[in-house]
């Protein structure tokens, strides 16, 4: 039987994720000929099968009676069938049923075709006890642990909650016209306090949301970043575009007023909209990031002018990316969101004065 193009954009997206790929991108690149309904279910399966990963490996091995070694295409259909029918109520389950169990013959394991649908046969929607809050969150416990210490249990089960919905879609209005742009980083650059004519510097400037909130204020600006080929999108928004290495000493002779370093990081605070980080990311890759951080910040800070105003930001709820970070500077206050207390995704971000008076 012929399989639904959604599936089968989902299926093999979910695929590449698993070998490394971003799911935002992914869907993006391989749904753009498909039509609005079937790219939208695409996307549901996928988010869906990534937000709640640890749910669904818990059900196969509930529905198989056992745990037991399966190929990565016969556990990504599995997934696929058993989201579909718990969670999408629009979605008949044999319809999921049926053309999961084609897919695996689509990637060529004919072979487990009969234990996939012997699995999805006794797939329903009764209640399930969770054995252990990693499965009911479907979050790894080594970050409910980090976030409970840091910010309490309620915050922390509030973070991973949030991870499970469908982030808001927000929309900024600026004089560029209309730009997809979450109400948390919507919140960094009016931090900055921008005045007309003033020298800014926005060094990990793509996707070039922030610098284009930025340049609504009249400031001189010159958006960096480590990727040309990201940086090229910001083309229409000014000319001033200069490929760099954050973490190296920078190549400007000339101080800035107002500089922001929006870190790469971890992305913690933005695991409803990127799933996959919370199954890729491990405690080591802090340690890692929060040496590049302080790179970033440190050669930032040698560029802001006297009396100017530098803000250091993070999408990340890692202390280690934020505060771990800021330390080295003369911090004058610090903003902080969390998904499921705030709006929008999570946030943090430290507004550093320059030591330098003006007069010395």
């Amino acid at each position: 039987m012929p399989i639904a193009a959604a599936r089968i954009a989902a299926f093999d997206i979910l695929q590449l994720v698993e070998s490394g790929g971003y799911a935002s991108d992914l869907l993006l690149a391989r749904t753009a000929d498909l039509d609005s309904r079937d790219a939208g279910l695409a996307s549901e399966i996928v988010f869906g099968v990534l937000r709640y990963r640890a749910q669904l490996d818990f059900l196969i091995i509930h529905y198989a009676g056992r745990s037991r070694k399966l190929d990565p295409e016969v556990r990504t259909a599995l997934r696929m069938a058993i989201y579909q029918i718990r969670y999408l109520e629009r979605v008949p389950p044999h319809a999921a049923v049926k053309e999961s169990v084609e897919l695996v013959k689509r990637a060529r394991k004919t072979s487990a075709a009969g234990f996939v649908n012997a699995i999805l046969r006794q797939v329903d929607r009764d209640p399930v006890i969770w054995p252990a809050r990693e499965i009911e969150y479907s979050c790894p416990e080594w970050l409910l642990a980090r976030w409970e210490r840091e910010y309490g249990e309620t915050a922390a089960l509030g973070i991973a909650q949030a991870a499970l919905r469908e982030p808001e879609k927000y929309v900024r209005i600026g004089t560029a016209g209309e730009r997809t742009q979450d109400i948390g980083a919507q919140s960094i650059v009016p931090l900055l306090d921008l005045q007309p004519g003033q020298r800014f510097l926005d060094l990990c400037a793509a996707p070039g949301n922030k610098t284009a909130q930025a340049l609504e204020a009249g400031v001189q600006a010159v958006a960096c970043d480590l990727h040309f080929h990201r940086l090229v999108q910001l083309k229409p928004l000014t000319p001033n575009l200069v490929v760099v290495d954050g973490t190296r000493p920078l190549p400007f002779a000339a101080r800035f007023d107002r500089i922001l370093v929006d870190a790469p990081c971890s992305g913690t605070g933005t695991l409803g909209r990127n799933p996959e980080i919370k199954w890729r990311l491990t405690p080591a890759d802090l340690a890692d990031l929060h040496a590049r951080q302080s790179a970033l910040l440190a050669n930032a800070l040698s560029l802001l002018a006297p009396g100017g105003t530098l803000v250091y930001s993070t999408c990340s709820l890692e202390p280690e990316e934020n505060e771990g970070v800021a330390v080295q500077a003369r911090v004058e206050r610090t903003e902080q969101r969390l998904p499921g207390r705030e709006a929008g995704d999570g946030f943090y971000a430290a507004v550093i004065k320059c030591d330098i008076a003006v007069n010395d």
